[in-house]
């Protein structure tokens, strides 16, 4: 049987690229596409929500979906653990599925887990991003993710080490990590995450080049995932096995 899907912010560049891969999907159809301004009541009686709305807007898809007891698939940005640990008890007494993906580029997430992986190895983690000049929110929810990823990955460490962070140069401290936000044109997406110890620095850098191409994989992964979930999940790393664990 064929899953109905109602799409939210279909028409922004996220969105566009979530209905052509749903279109191709087998099982699933877009059955109703939403901007940011409709009406959340038109989200009745479809099995799954997709959220590519915008920051502003996403908690209150969020909510009306799992209200009215339908998983969720998240892809809007702004989404840091704080935010999301407040929809766990509405998901949990819902019994339904919220799944946040930050990012949904396989390349971008093995970057984040792998960064994560080094993290106990290095006593200083700094993160740069660098988007097109239209993203509205920053710093993006890629980096958001890493930076927390970094923390749990330190739990036995304790924060990373990041002198001077009381002067605005010295970015923002998400999870204790420095996170440094470009927005330029000429760029689509990229994260370089720097991690530094006596002597030696480690960089791994992400670079989204074509974004249809890098997105598709991971949503053809999340949207089934997320039609059967439960609970809160967090990270397309949950659904794929890269040989590599990361703490959450």
């Amino acid at each position: 049987m064929t899953k109905q899907v109602a799409l939210v912010g279909g028409s922004g560049k996220l969105g566009t690229i979530i209905r052509q891969v749903i279109d191709e999907l087998e099982g699933f159809e877009v059955t109703r596409v939403l901007t940011s301004s409709s009406a959340l009541s038109e989200l009745d009686g479809v099995d799954l929500v997709v959220d590519a709305s915008t920051p502003q807007v996403s908690v209150d898809v969020v909510r009306a979906a799992v209200e009215r007891g339908i998983n969720v698939l998240v892809g809007t940005s702004g989404w840091s653990a704080e935010r999301i640990a407040l929809m766990r008890p509405l998901v949990e007494a819902a019994g339904t599925g919220a799944v946040f993906i930050p990012n949904f580029s396989l390349g971008s997430v093995l970057g984040s887990v792998l960064s994560a992986a080094a993290a106990p190895f290095f006593s200083s983690v700094e993160i740069v991003e660098a988007h097109r000049d239209t993203k509205i929110d920053s710093p993006s929810g890629t980096a958001v993710r890493t930076a927390e990823l970094v923390a749990a990955a330190r739990s036995e460490q304790g924060p990373v080490s990041a002198p001077h962070t009381d002067q605005r140069a010295r970015g923002q401290q998400v999870a204790s990590v420095p996170v440094h936000s470009l927005r330029r044109p000429g760029v689509v997406a990229r994260q370089d995450v720097i991690l530094s110890g006596p002597g030696e620095t480690l960089t791994v850098t992400h670079d989204t080049v074509e974004p249809a191409q890098a997105y598709a994989p991971g949503i053809r992964l999340a949207v089934p995932y997320a039609a059967e979930a439960q609970g809160i999940v967090v990270g397309l790393e949950n659904m794929i096995d890269i040989g590599i664990k990361a703490r959450s």
